[in-house]
């Protein structure tokens, strides 16, 4: 985009936003990319829901916007706006009690989530009348936001000032879409044919969510190159690979980035010790620190393998399960943190018992933990079977944690496998989702650690001095708008 240009005007929209309101990396690129726009000028603002524990934690922050009605098929349904401004960032946070005022974010048992993001799709079209601010770019993130881009494109298109307004719909993870019952979703948002139009929104008989930011916005991306080319394929498109290959003229793939003001290890007040890529000192503190609190062996040439992370079948720990004994044959201590599906916690906590003083599982969310494991650690191990970007990968090499990832989606767009040969790269990586592969990996990892400090240690810096920050990935999404305005 030229430097003269005009810079158009951005609504963010997303069903969670880092500091507001968070369960995963959504909520951090909603946090992070609005704010890196503000830096370069634009007029960026941000709309999510007005869940319950916003309301808790910013409520007096907040400013009355507006209040009314909007309706939902038989439904009159109230719809407020609260506002606030935050690192040049204007925030809208759409309020409605019924479908927001509950202590969780999400459903527990789905059983209303059609109904709650249905509203909130048709509110971000809504408050651009209501607020009188019609966007350049609607930037929509995931299912919970897709069927705004199919009410612009159907319902509002006759109006001039909605017809001007682009979208740009991102896919944070393909495999959770918003599927829900034709009828009723037909009869809450007034679809229509589409609802029966499988090059729209029908879905083995029901309605995609995901399917209406797919067909309806203007333009598609996702959070890394590879990924973007991987979803067009059976083994990865999650039974959208279809619509996808038809619209690739329009999918593109932007890495996300992190905050790198808030990830930084020489003014992290999380660690015991800061340090930087040219004063390392304080990494070994943070070890040795790390090793006394989770109960480890302190013994500093032990290398700690970490896993941060939700302990789900995607993040590969099936391979991890396989190899594990031959894994702990190596001088290898093991640090767990994370939550998620039953069978991997057990394991976990499995683990740390077989292994006592040389593993150790914490299976909670911990922040601050999370980041003294970061900073504390030797090796990253994260061999997932699909990962669209991942940011965990981009903090341990932050902190100067070397990854040991599987090559797909952004693990491979972000970690540079090494070359002894050429004495390169960044991290180590494995190609085929193969446990044997991940084992063999690892252990060569262990062994240049063990045998070979001064390489390790250029390895490290290499890692460190990776630029994953959202000022460069903003440049990327500057170019985006900017061809998306030019192209409609």
């Amino acid at each position: 985009m030229s430097q003269t240009a005009k810079k158009p005007s951005i609504l963010f929209a997303a069903s969670e936003c880092a500091p507001f309101v968070k369960t995963g990396g959504l909520a951090d690129v909603a946090g992070a990319l609005p704010a890196a726009l503000a830096r370069r000028g634009y007029d960026v603002r941000v709309a999510l829901p007005l869940y319950k524990q916003i309301r808790r934690a910013y409520g007096e922050e907040l400013v009355h916007l507006y209040d009314g009605n909007i309706r939902l098929g038989w439904r009159e349904q109230f719809l407020g706006v609260e506002g606030m401004a935050r690192d040049g960032v204007a925030y809208y946070f759409v309020d409605n009690e019924f479908y927001f005022g509950r202590d969780n974010i999400y459903g527990v048992f789905n059983c209303d989530e059609a109904e709650r993001f249905g509203f909130f799709s048709k509110a971000l079209v809504e408050l651009m009348a209501r607020l009188d601010f019609y966007p350049d770019v609607l930037h929509l993130n995931d299912w919970q936001t897709g069927m705004a881009a199919a009410l612009l494109k159907t319902q509002y298109a006759h109006i001039p000032e909605y017809a001007r307004v682009r979208s740009l719909f991102t896919i944070h993870n393909l495999r959770f879409q918003g599927v829900f019952d034709r009828g009723f979703t037909d009869e809450l948002l007034t679809l229509g044919p589409i609802a029966f139009d499988p090059n729209a929104l029908e879905y083995c008989g029901c309605v995609s969510y995901m399917k209406g930011g797919l067909a309806f916005a203007d333009a598609i991306n996702t959070v890394s190159p590879t990924y973007a080319s991987e979803i067009q394929t059976s083994f990865f498109g999650e039974t959208l690979d279809g619509i996808l290959r038809a619209r690739a003229g329009r999918l593109t793939g932007i890495l996300n980035g992190i905050d790198t003001r808030e990830f930084d290890p020489a003014v992290d007040k999380a660690l015991p010790a800061n340090f930087s890529v040219d004063d390392m000192a304080g990494k070994a503190l943070c070890k040795a620190a790390l090793q006394k609190e989770l109960g480890l062996g302190e013994d500093p040439g032990a290398p700690i393998l970490a896993i941060v992370s939700r302990l789900t079948s995607q993040k590969g720990f099936d391979l991890v399960e396989r190899v594990l004994f031959e894994m702990m044959e190596k001088p290898v201590q093991l640090a767990v943190l994370g939550t998620g599906e039953a069978h991997y916690e057990g394991f976990f906590n499995w683990v740390q018992k077989r292994f006592p003083g040389r593993a150790a599982a914490r299976i909670e969310y911990n922040e601050g933990l999370a980041r003294r494991i970061y900073a504390g650690a030797d090796l990253f191990l994260m061999p997932s079977l699909f990962e669209p970007c991942g940011l965990a990968q981009m903090i341990a090499m932050r902190y100067g944690t070397i990854p040991v990832v599987r090559e797909t989606g952004g693990l491979r767009d972000s970690v540079k496998s090494y070359n002894r040969y050429e004495d390169t790269g960044t991290g180590f990586s494995f190609l085929n989702y193969n446990a044997h592969e991940l084992l063999y990996t690892v252990q060569r990892a262990v062994d240049y650690f063990c045998d070979d400090p001064a390489l390790w240690a250029r390895l490290v810096a290499r890692a460190m001095r990776e630029n994953f920050s959202w000022d460069e990935r903003a440049k990327d999404y500057e170019e985006l708008y900017g061809q998306l305005i030019i192209d409609n």
